[in-house]
């Protein structure tokens, strides 16, 4: 069976632009793109007042999806664009939608006067508890946002694709998202920025303080961990440039700022089967709702 490319569409500028993203992701991808809409029952009393009548379930429902695939295909000529709709609660639709697809895309809206996602809880539920990956796309991102900028300093579609950023924990890297974030880069045909932030163990801090040739030898051996987890995959992929960025501090905060000037950033979430909670990780939650391109995040085991 193909998978598709899915993108969660409820009207909104975030589901929008998250189709917009679809689109172009699965024209690299050279796979077929699926619209959902999901729509929630109305309860009873209120499918009663003239505002939430037939016609405007119908608009919801039926005229949304439909205009905006007949948007793509014209804007994304050779993509393959279908529809389908779901009946329940968005999160749960969404999840299940992303058991058979490549990869799911969701909206995320801005942050008011700030860079960044507000994640709703929707959005948190679906990343939590699907096992495909999720990218969370601004309301506003544009095609030209994940490119470098031209000679006049202007972002185009014509000018190559900014780096991919990857998070990755030397001490416990996954191959799926390492895979997943060098697949990204030689899509595009950019470079990979690997971000490796580590923070000293309690019991080293006061003693670094006075021993510096202590904290230089901690920091070597977190940067030959590095060389070592990605040695096999610079081999598997020989043209994709890599960076490697090793350094104490947030991993959060060292992905929020590298986010600035890429067109993807990657980060792992560890699976966990609960039902209950939305586990996300705190690196994973804190660059969600900070970093200014588009996050997937790729569950692991």
């Amino acid at each position: 069976m193909v998978r598709t490319v899915v993108a969660g569409l409820d009207g909104s500028p975030e589901s929008r632009a998250a189709a917009e993203w679809a689109a172009r992701e699965a024209k690299l991808r050279g796979l077929p793109m699926k619209i959902v809409h999901v729509w929630e029952p109305v309860p009873e009393p209120m499918a009663q007042a003239p505002l939430l009548g037939a016609e405007t379930q119908q608009h919801w429902s039926e005229r949304i999806p439909r205009e905006a695939a007949e948007g793509i295909r014209l804007r994304h000529p050779g993509v393959e664009v279908t529809v389908e709709q779901r009946t329940g609660g968005s999160a749960d639709a969404l999840t299940k939608a992303a058991e058979d697809a490549e990869l799911l895309v969701l909206g995320s809206r801005g942050l008011s006067g700030f860079g960044g996602f507000l994640v709703g809880s929707v959005g948190q539920s679906v990343v939590a508890h699907t096992e495909r990956p999720v990218v969370l796309v601004r309301a506003g991102e544009q095609a030209a946002d994940e490119h470098q900028t031209d000679p006049a300093g202007i972002p185009s579609a014509a000018t190559p694709y900014r780096p991919v950023v990857v998070g990755l924990d030397a001490a416990s890297p996954d191959d799926t998202v390492i895979e997943f974030a060098f697949e990204a880069a030689a899509r595009r045909g950019t470079g990979l920025r690997v971000i490796h932030g580590w923070n000293l163990p309690p019991y080293y801090v006061y003693g670094l303080s006075a021993d510096l040739e202590l904290h230089d030898e901690i920091s070597r051996q977190q940067a030959v961990a590095l060389t070592e987890a990605l040695r096999p995959w610079r081999q598997k992929y020989p043209n994709v440039e890599v960076t490697e960025e090793s350094r104490s501090g947030s991993p959060a905060y060292q992905l929020v700022d590298a986010a600035r000037e890429s067109s993807l950033v990657v980060v792992g979430r560890r699976i966990r089967r609960s039902p209950f909670g939305a586990h996300i990780g705190p690196v994973t939650h804190a660059v969600l709702h900070h970093a200014t391109a588009p996050v997937a995040v790729v569950a692991h085991n």
